[in-house]
């Protein structure tokens, strides 16, 4: 049994988060305001779910994808 601390489980948020981050910026270019704050909610997904949706969905369709669900 793999015993996972919560700074390890940090860690890996964080470089989610990033991931998510530059994703975003290298896709559209800066990370405003309603990008942001659709970062929470891509970070609930799976990893092959957002990556997915990062790489081939729009910037109108994330945004209304995610903001519909706030």
């Amino acid at each position: 049994m793999q015993i996972v601390t919560s700074w390890q489980q940090e860690g890996v948020e964080i470089e989610r988060r990033e991931t998510i981050s530059t994703l975003l910026k290298v896709r559209f270019g800066n990370l405003d305001a309603e990008l942001e704050a659709i970062i929470p909610q891509l970070m609930q997904l799976s990893r092959e779910e957002y990556l997915g949706l990062l790489l081939q969905a729009d910037r109108e369709e994330l945004l209304s994808r995610f903001q519909r669900e706030s």
